[in-house]
């Protein structure tokens, strides 16, 4: 690695846009005025309106969680401790100190939440199962405990004619392994590839969609570079070559799926955004295009092509990730489908600056905001889903994960109207309307999230859910775009 290459110094920018801590100084863009009043429109892109759109009677309609956002019971059935557990009981981590020991209480309430999921008309449910609730310890022989849970869980969704759709790996790892080196230890990559064997051949009789990660861009980036997330360790080397190992774990775990589930269908839900070049001219698209590689491709293209982007293999060398002979045979594996979460555009400059894969980087910043200060961009979507689509010849998209955080609470009468969330996802959902129009094969979708939830390290603050959950009582309330987003499922008419 050359003096001037890569460091953790020098990595900062990458916090901008998604660890909702940092942000970026909102500057011009195209000579648009930054003044609130001259921001776009609610819902709509410079010359590309919402439009009206049929989806098909077999599109999947759902929303997402995760185990450690809603289930709490941390530490009840024999589930051992979770890297997550550990973090959110450091003090300092976490705003307003608070864990996701109760979060929703849905490990005891699952079935008032499939209610509501069955009251919305959702198709589809996308929940992660907790590695520590089947292996406290993360190896050996599995907790019955944990495996009766989910599949109680399982039971009662095929019960209300839901697919489930579940998540192995959504940042809960085992604390013992962690201690063993975590994600940058090699070992790891065949300890998930055991449990993702366990949970196939325990659980796959009731599963037949499968996401082996959720984010893995962003759990290994914030948990092991800025130290943001759990496991909160701050060494940019640990960080790429946690990567590649995930990439290693992703391999290894599609074929022990396969080998217990031959027709189940895999994927992972990979993070994405667009990369929007700041200005037309070649050197910015360049720029652009090594931003898409590192935060779009580097999960993907390991599967698909058995290779790193080659855009970026002169700034990140395979010394520097830890390859090793035969190990990207191991990652390319014939993915199912390609799980895209989505939820900003990144405005992309050339830059001369070796260490940060010479380009620069602030978020959108034209649209309206959410209360996360994320840019509310429906078109970012769109040119995101297109060109996953044609990079890689027209995959199955399965929409993993998309949506927005407002505030808004019950009124004197009980209501909560969230107008604004409404107006989000018709936008976003026209979005995919019009990706489906154009040729891309996306076959589900599932907002973020069913629930008001804990928010990992932003705790409580956030609110995502198309209900609302009061955290004391833990009263369930649908919103008003819950009720909305259930009316679109039943009818698939967006207008």
């Amino acid at each position: 690695m050359p003096s001037d290459g890569l460091n953790r110094r020098n990595f900062l920018w990458l916090t901008l846009g998604i660890a909702g801590t940092t942000f970026a100084p909102r500057t011009s863009l195209f000579g648009f005025a930054d003044s609130a009043d001259q921001r776009v429109p609610y819902g709509t892109t410079p010359g590309v309106p919402p439009e009206p759109f049929q989806f098909a009677h077999d599109f999947h309609w759902g929303s997402a969680t995760a185990a450690y956002q809603v289930e709490g019971a941390w530490k009840e059935d024999g589930k051992g401790e979770s890297i997550w557990d550990r973090f959110s009981h450091t003090t300092g981590n976490i705003k307003g100190a608070a864990t996701g020991d109760v979060a929703c209480d849905s490990y005891h309430r699952f079935k008032e939440d499939i209610a509501i999921m069955k009251q919305m008309n959702l198709s589809s449910y996308r929940f992660s199962i907790s590695w520590p609730r089947i292996q406290p310890n993360g190896s050996g022989a599995p907790n019955q405990q944990g495996l009766d849970y989910y599949k109680r869980l399982i039971a009662a969704l095929h019960q209300a004619n839901i697919r489930p759709l579940a998540t192995l790996y959504h940042w809960d790892l085992p604390q013992t392994l962690e201690d063993q080196g975590g994600w940058p230890n090699r070992d790891l990559a065949g300890r998930m590839a055991d449990y993702s064997s366990i949970v196939a051949k325990e659980l796959g009789d009731g599963i037949s969609d499968w996401a082996i990660f959720n984010e893995p861009w962003i759990f290994t980036y914030l948990g092991y570079y800025t130290g943001v997330h759990a496991p909160g360790r701050t060494d940019f080397h640990d960080f790429l070559r946690a990567t590649h190992v995930v990439n290693l774990a992703q391999g290894q775990c599609f074929r022990a799926i396969k080998a217990a589930r031959p027709n189940a269908k895999v994927g992972t839900a990979f993070n994405t955004s667009y990369a929007h070049p700041k200005t037309p001219s070649e050197a910015d698209k360049a720029a652009a295009e090594r931003y898409h590689a590192f935060r779009n491709a580097w999960f993907i293209d390991p599967a698909v092509k058995g290779e790193y982007p080659k855009v970026l293999a002169s700034l990140i060398t395979p010394e520097m990730l830890g390859v090793q002979p035969g190990d990207m045979e191991i990652t390319k594996v014939p993915l199912d489908f390609l799980g895209i979460n989505y939820y900003d555009r990144s405005i992309i400059a050339d830059a001369n600056d070796r260490a940060n894969l010479n380009f620069s980087h602030t978020e959108g910043q034209h649209g309206p905001w959410t209360e996360f200060g994320w840019e509310v961009w429906p078109d970012g979507f769109y040119q995101l889903l297109m060109r996953i689509s044609r990079d890689y010849n027209n995959p199955i998209i399965e929409v993993t994960e998309n949506g927005c955080s407002y505030g808004d609470t019950p009124d004197e009468h009980g209501r909560v109207a969230d107008q604004r969330r409404i107006d989000f996802f018709r936008a976003y959902l026209g979005a995919v309307g019009r990706a489906i129009k154009d040729g891309a094969n996306i076959r589900g979708y599932h907002a973020w999230s069913l629930l008001d939830n804990f928010e990992w390290a932003e705790s409580y603050t956030q609110r995502f859910g198309f209900t609302f959950v009061d955290f004391r009582t833990q009263k369930r309330t649908i919103k008003d775009s819950g009720l909305w987003y259930g009316k679109l499922a039943a009818s698939g008419k967006l207008s």
